[in-house]
């Protein structure tokens, strides 16, 4: 079934985080907005992770990362200034590169050290807005680029691993949500949790998902992410998995994932209105 694309004006910022490396956030953040961008979508993705494993991904060579986020949070760089084309029509990306790493450290007694992110947002804060989605790929830990994607976004979009102890790291993740909403982003919601490398074969994945989904409730996306070969080979080289293997099983739960966060938005705007 289409979907189609946002017509309100503004553009919704969602920080893509889990404090759990190797959920599949990164891989989310990529597919998410190529399928978004499918659909029609407006969207840039901003690396926050020092790694810049999202920049790899979309086929940005470290030779293009001239500008990228720790410029824009670091030196205060426009954030227009740092964007680069993919080759995904409709999806642009602001890269990383190890020289985030050193941004914490940095920005330790700078002024508004929390809201770098945000502030550097309000470039694209417009009507009409050049995007209608922003995704923030956040590290794996709970550091300053966190708070300041929390800070930046509208809502947290939860990637969560279908394994044993993905309910505790969950249950931090969500103390981190509550600290900066009392403190930094009163506004901050919970946009969803989308289940990842799900194993049919495997009764923990069920049992996982069920627990997640009686804690979490209409929270929890129906679409689960699959584990899938195709997805993770994509990124070796460049590409996108739904650019590298559109019919693959990842490649289609990603799409049925940005159908039903479209979805979701329209419904938000709908009773806002």
């Amino acid at each position: 079934m289409p979907v189609s694309p946002s017509t309100s004006a503004g553009v919704r910022v969602l920080a893509v985080a889990n404090q759990k490396g190797g959920v599949g956030k990164t891989t989310t953040a990529i597919n998410l907005g190529t399928a978004l961008a499918a659909v029609g979508e407006k969207v840039l993705l901003l690396d926050c992770d020092p790694q810049g494993n999202a920049s790899t991904g979309l086929g940005v060579p470290r030779s293009q990362r001239v500008t990228t986020v720790y410029d824009v949070l670091v030196n205060q760089a426009p954030l227009l200034d740092a964007v680069v084309k993919t080759k995904v029509p409709g999806l642009d990306v602001v890269p990383a590169d190890a020289d985030l790493s050193g941004a914490e450290i940095e920005l330790g007694a700078a002024p508004r050290r929390s809201y770098r992110l945000r502030d550097s947002l309000a470039q694209i804060r417009t009507d009409p807005a050049p995007y209608s989605y922003v995704l923030i790929d956040c590290p794996p830990s709970l550091n300053l680029l966190t708070v300041n994607a929390m800070t930046a976004a509208d809502a947290v979009l939860v990637p969560l691993q279908c394994e044993f102890f993905a309910l505790e790291g969950l249950t931090q993740l969500m103390r981190t949500v509550e600290l900066v909403r009392g403190s930094l982003n009163p506004k901050l919601e919970i946009q969803g949790v989308v289940l990842t490398m799900y194993d049919k074969r495997n009764s923990l994945s069920d049992q996982v998902a069920q627990d997640v989904r009686s804690h979490f409730g209409d929270k929890v996306y129906e679409t689960m992410i699959p584990r899938n070969v195709r997805v993770s080979e994509a990124p070796s080289f460049g590409k996108p998995a739904l650019i590298y293997d559109l019919k693959c099983a990842g490649s289609q739960a990603y799409i049925r994932l940005a159908r039903e966060v479209v979805g979701r938005e329209r419904a938000r705007r709908e009773a806002a209105a």
